[in-house]
């Protein structure tokens, strides 16, 4: 059963992108344990479930995928055990509950080029090669972002797989600041977590939805000061929460999750509490 939430002319669906489960302290960085933990739980290796389920925004005709999950066969048997990584992608199959393929995605947003948001953009195909996995979609990607996985630093070639770009190099258009797919449907750059990192931000026929990305990869991360140790400008991090959360709850809008392993929707009031929800069906 896939997870859908229908908001005015848009209807978003999670798709099976994968999970994996990595330690909570990067995670929550500098908060300790005792702390996070009454918030977001662990398990007995300290690891902390991160689904990577890619959201498919359907609108005006459109198939947009915000981020593509961790794909199958590109981690080896070491990095499927330091990444806790228990369940690959069921993106064909997912879609074929929605009678969709691969080829009808026409956009695919990313949030960031990170391995768990990036891995799903290429596949191995029948005789063994990597191929774009939607074939027919522009991949859009902020300019900072594309240039620094061209041109990776010793603390940034672990995360940008050279596998997950260069097969759709050729499908790939920049921005730089901002990005409207649709009408009041836009990527906004922040940085914080990377360089190029972006936000959905949605203010579309009175509907206010935002999507944080890893500025908040899950529920627990609200507060502003709860940033990743992942993050390569925490600074810029906490910066960009204080600018988009706070106005975005008073707006009253929802939150979307790509990396929450009990929420994929919710609403906040302004102490914190969540005052509306759609959960994940757990198996």
């Amino acid at each position: 059963m896939l997870e859908q939430f229908q908001r005015g002319d848009m209807t978003f669906t999670w798709l099976n992108g994968g999970v994996t489960h990595m330690d909570g302290g990067a995670m929550f960085g500098v908060v300790p344990k005792p702390l996070w933990s009454k918030k977001y739980p662990c398990n007995e290796q300290n690891q902390v479930e991160l689904r990577t389920d890619p959201i498919l925004l359907q609108v005006e005709g459109r198939n947009i995928l915000i981020d593509t999950g961790i794909g199958n066969r590109k981690f080896t048997d070491k990095q499927m055990r330091n990444f806790g990584i228990f369940e690959e992608a069921k993106l064909e199959e997912s879609l074929q509950h929605l009678g969709l393929t691969c080829r009808d995605i026409d956009t695919v947003l990313m949030t960031h080029m990170h391995f768990d948001h990036a891995s799903g953009l290429a596949r191995y195909n029948e005789v063994g090669e990597l191929v774009p996995t939607f074939e027919n979609a522009t991949v859009i990607v902020q300019e900072t972002e594309w240039e620094e996985l061209l041109h990776p630093n010793i603390r940034s070639r672990s995360t940008y797989f050279e596998m997950n770009w260069k097969p759709i190099r050729h499908q790939v258009e920049t921005y730089e600041d901002v990005y409207e797919v649709v009408e009041g449907i836009r990527l906004i750059h922040t940085g914080g977590h990377s360089a190029g990192h972006a936000i959905l931000k949605i203010d579309r026929k009175g509907e206010h939805i935002v999507h944080m990305a890893d500025l908040m990869p899950t529920h627990a991360h609200q507060n502003a000061l709860w940033v990743l140790a992942f993050d390569d400008y925490p600074m810029d991090s906490i910066a960009m929460k204080q600018e988009h959360l706070l106005p975005a709850i008073k707006q009253n809008a929802w939150f979307l999750f790509y990396h929450d392993y009990k929420y994929r929707a919710l609403k906040l009031d302004e102490n914190g509490s969540v005052i509306g929800s759609l959960e994940r069906q757990r198996k």
